[in-house]
């Protein structure tokens, strides 16, 4: 039923963009993925399954691409920086992301509560572990880091400068000031400074952050 569980996950976060969590209704979302009520509860369990199975998918996606990004073949402070650029860009338009990264959750999100303890395991395994909670962001940091390998520390670093922007973005430039290089959320001179700061970073032979 794995397409079934993505067409379901897919019908909430499209409601998300048109209501808050409190107002999605299940049997809404049933109808939108075209499967039965019954099925929408064998993968789920509850509004609250849902909840948190949406949540790890936003961070499973995260992590996924953090991953690409450090694959590509490119110098390690290109690597970082585009990095740092994907996750301000991503988290600009992705609010459960932006959320999970920073610990600031709307009140219009799904803010999955932790499972009860001694409830029963759910049945299904991508199910059992969303249960198990969604990372908090300095384990998502962590494992971005993890995913840098020998560059752990300049991948840190990368991270958090994103984190910075995501939490307090870049303002418009008033008009009477002259136009800035670049509207996207990092420009083009934060973008030089960081690959000059990640340059030394990954050519140190520290390699962790102190």
């Amino acid at each position: 039923m794995a397409n079934a569980r993505e067409a379901l996950l897919d019908a909430a976060l499209a409601a998300l963009a048109h209501r808050p969590w409190s107002a999605v209704r299940m049997a809404d979302l049933a109808t939108s993925a075209r499967v039965s009520r019954q099925t929408l509860y064998n993968e789920f369990g509850s509004k609250e399954g849902l909840a948190r199975a949406l949540v790890r998918r936003e961070a499973d996606a995260y992590l996924q691409g953090v991953r690409h990004l450090l694959a590509a073949p490119a110098p390690p402070e290109r690597k970082l920086v585009a990095l740092a650029e994907w996750i301000v860009a991503r988290a600009a338009v992705r609010p459960i992301l932006r959320a999970l990264l920073t610990g600031a959750w709307d009140e219009r999100l799904p803010r999955p509560r932790p499972v009860r303890p001694g409830a029963r395991l759910a049945p299904v395994p991508a199910q059992r572990r969303a249960d198990a909670g969604p990372p908090a962001p300095g384990e998502l940091v962590a494992e971005a880091a993890a995913a840098a390998g020998e560059w752990a520390a300049g991948c840190e670093l990368a991270v958090r400068i994103a984190l910075s922007h995501v939490v307090a973005p870049v303002l418009p430039v008033p008009p009477q000031c002259a136009e800035p290089e670049s509207w996207s959320p990092m420009t083009p001179t934060i973008t030089r400074l960081m690959e000059t700061i990640l340059s030394v970073e990954t050519t140190s032979p520290r390699k962790t952050m102190p």
